[in-house]
């Protein structure tokens, strides 16, 4: 039975004959045209219609990406300006409203990269499959042809030139043979830089599904913000009967609140037996933090800058701030003891460093007491622990182990905060338990059941000494 010629040979060979007609050394002559119609000869023209479909549907997902980005600016404005509106219930169920339009919109971009990324995967799947069949088809095609040349020029060079009609005649076989040989490396080394594309490919197919794995994480994260927008939303309407004047009369409670809770807390502050060494401490300055926010979120605080009068959406600074100054009755004199980063209800807040979590709470949950809220504080190796608080969500437990940079909660207003926002504290971990009111000293009143973080007063550290 006679074997079946593959598609190549079915191309090649007829060009091969016609090459070698007459004749043999002709074809040695024309080896350098072989080699080079041989490499041509690919299967990636069968799909050159796929790839073009391909791309044109990652073109269409950059551009869905693009205008959602600007959709999202737009809703930014929206929020700025309502942040400098007098604090009222209509404002702030207004901005929650704005704020969960902008998470769908966020949602929606990164459900467009994770189709832009399977579309990617698929592009390069068949790059790799085009760069191997290329591949085989170069080593099949220079293994053929060598076979070919070598019945041909069965003789060794030097009996061809001794049996060669004349001088002339042997420069031009031995002429004929370099060409070939020469043609040969090249074909050897576009094989090489086949094979190194290879690699490369393979390589973005790692990349990619590594990236795809992180916008899913990133996706479900963005669906516990809705939620937590929702519920926060939920919360007020509740807790206002969706009255202003209700509203209003929860602000003063929440500073009354907060009044009873610095005093209580200042007092313990003076009776806890912890010595704060600042040899233990990390040198400032040298940026041992991140900033509790990711890179892109910090850009656009950048980007806000005339609204802020700072690159870091900081509301407020650590110390005798003016706010804290113009109210010492809520600090108790003492002034502020972290820094506050507004940030939309259910915006993701990261680890600013590697660490095990200290202690999760939530002092809403005893009633009257208007703190930290929802709070997660994280022990680090160097000596200082850091403290997220107000969040409206925790998605982690005590004694979890992250990494700088790891999701730890999401943003919100839970505690004593009259508007979307992170304060973030640095303490120092000689200084710092965690306890009740009550377990310590016997309270009774307003914050005495709740669990949270205390301090000396000299445990307290700037974080922008840190950051």
């Amino acid at each position: 039975m006679a074997r079946e010629q593959d598609p190549y040979e079915q191309m090649v060979w007829p060009r091969l004959a016609e090459l070698g007609r007459g004749d043999p050394r002709t074809f040695a002559r024309k080896g350098l045209v072989l080699v080079a119609f041989l490499v041509l000869i690919t299967p990636t023209f069968a799909r050159a219609q796929s790839v073009d479909s391909l791309t044109a549907q990652i073109n269409a997902h950059n551009q869905q990406i693009t205008d959602l980005e600007a959709e999202i600016k737009q809703y930014q404005a929206q929020l700025d300006t309502l942040g400098q509106q007098k604090n009222t219930l209509k404002s702030t169920v207004s901005s929650l409203t704005i704020s969960q339009k902008q998470l769908s919109a966020q949602i929606s971009i990164t459900q467009n990269k994770i189709s832009s990324a399977n579309l990617q995967l698929a592009e390069l799947t068949n790059e790799i499959s085009d760069k191997e069949s290329t591949i085989a088809a170069d080593q099949a095609a220079i293994a053929k042809a060598l076979r070919a040349v070598a019945q041909v020029d069965a003789a060794p060079m030097l009996e061809r030139v001794i049996a060669a009609d004349g001088f002339a005649t042997a420069w031009q076989a031995a002429d004929q043979s370099t060409q070939f040989n020469r043609a040969l490396d090249a074909d050897i080394q576009n094989l090489s830089n086949a094979k190194v594309a290879l690699g490369q490919n393979r390589d973005a197919v790692s990349t990619t599904k590594s990236k795809l794995v992180s916008l899913n994480t990133d996706l479900s994260t963005q669906k516990h913000s809705v939620d937590a927008n929702k519920a926060t939303t939920q919360t007020l309407i509740v807790q206002t009967n969706n009255q202003e004047s209700a509203y209003q009369k929860l602000i003063a409670q929440k500073e009354a609140s907060e009044r009873a809770f610095e005093q209580e807390l200042t007092s313990l502050q003076g009776q806890l037996n912890l010595i704060v060494h600042p040899g233990s401490l990390p040198k400032t300055g040298n940026g041992t933090l991140s900033w509790p926010f990711s890179l892109t979120f910090m850009n656009t605080c950048a980007s806000r800058q005339s609204l802020f009068s700072n690159l870091y959406c900081i509301t407020q600074y650590f110390g005798n701030t003016a706010f804290s100054t113009a109210n010492p009755q809520i600090y108790n004199g003492h002034g502020h003891n972290a820094i506050d980063i507004a940030a939309p209800i259910g915006t993701p807040v990261d680890a600013a460093l590697g660490g095990v979590v200290y202690g999760t709470g939530n002092t809403d949950l005893v009633r009257g007491c208007y703190s930290f809220g929802k709070w997660v504080m994280i022990k680090h190796p160097n000596g200082i622990n850091t403290l997220y608080a107000h969040l409206s969500s925790i998605l982690v437990s005590t004694g979890q182990s992250v990494s700088t940079g790891d999701v730890i909660g999401l943003s919100g207003m839970t505690g004593y905060a009259t508007g979307p926002h992170l304060h973030f504290g640095v303490y120092a971990t000689e200084g710092t338990e965690i306890m009740t009111l009550r377990a310590f000293r016997g309270a009774s009143a307003g914050c005495a059941d709740a669990t949270m973080p205390v301090a000396t007063l000299d445990a307290y550290l700037n974080p922008l000494s840190y950051l």
